[in-house]
């Protein structure tokens, strides 16, 4: 299996120096545009894809870019890195915590390596193909790994978007699903995708994500022992839409956001 040592490497670092670049402008007053989805964006995005992106292209000339932020390169070699400079930048904009740099390796189709980091925490998320996912913060690195919760009844979910959930086949019966869980949250994308990865809750669900929403947190989650696919079932992150589950609720995740209500009755 193939090492990712130096991607890991330069990864955590890239992270980290966008990450201080944000918070130094979010120090002053944010303004932000508006794009054509409607998604705001600010100086402090642009300036960050900038940032990663030069600094990749010059520690892996070969590979491909894929940002955000418009940031496009062509691969020579099947290798991509796909970057969210700010992941999370409503969150941003208003200063709460739940936003972070996403920074993703795509290689030959699959995605090997990501690294997600909280400026605003110093908690860094990182994981490479085969060699397992890991937090590091002030208090040191550790290795992270899902929950062992099997029913719904005991377990915490997740939904991103609940302002656009609608659009989503399921919508209609997302409240009496959503009832027959433990508890549910909604605390921001990328922060609630990462409390699955680390065993603090257990379901998440995101129906509306582009792939550099995407690859960092599929990577993370898949090493820390999760299940993850898009709402067609498929293994992408192209989908538009995912989920990242334990292995124990895959087939009730699957089920509910597949035919809709075909997940309710589940036993607690």
């Amino acid at each position: 299996m193939a090492s990712y040592e130096k991607e890991l490497a330069a990864g955590r670092d890239i992270a980290r120096r966008a990450g201080e670049l944000a918070l130094q402008y979010r120090k002053g007053g944010i303004g932000f545009e508006s794009k054509s989805d409607e998604s705001p964006v600010t100086i402090a995005d642009k300036e960050c894809e900038k940032l990663i992106v030069s600094t990749l292209a010059e520690a892996f000339p070969e590979d491909g870019l894929l940002g955000e932020e418009g940031a496009v390169k062509e691969s020579t070699n099947r290798r991509k890195w796909i970057i969210d400079p700010i992941d999370g930048t409503r969150d941003f904009i208003r200063g709460t915590g739940a936003w972070a740099v996403l920074i993703g390796l795509e290689e030959e189709g699959q995605i090997v390596a990501g690294f997600a980091y909280f400026p605003t925490t110093g908690q860094l998320f990182s994981a490479s193909k085969g060699a397992g996912a890991y937090q590091s913060g002030p208090q040191g690195e550790e290795r992270i790994a899902i929950s062992d919760r099997k029913k719904p009844a005991e377990a915490l979910l997740c939904v991103n978007g609940l302002s656009y959930i609608r659009e989503s086949p399921f919508a209609d019966h997302l409240l009496e699903w959503m009832e027959t869980f433990w508890t549910v949250r909604s605390m921001g994308g990328c922060l609630d995708a990462l409390l699955v990865s680390s065993g603090k809750a257990d379901v998440w669900l995101e129906s509306r994500a582009k792939p550099w929403d995407l690859a960092a947190l599929k990577i993370i989650a898949e090493e820390a022992g999760a299940v993850c696919f898009d709402f067609d079932g498929k293994d992408t992150i192209y989908g538009g839409n995912y989920v990242i589950t334990v292995p124990a609720l895959e087939m009730e995740v699957r089920r509910f956001v597949g035919r809709g209500d075909a997940g309710l009755g589940s036993s607690k």
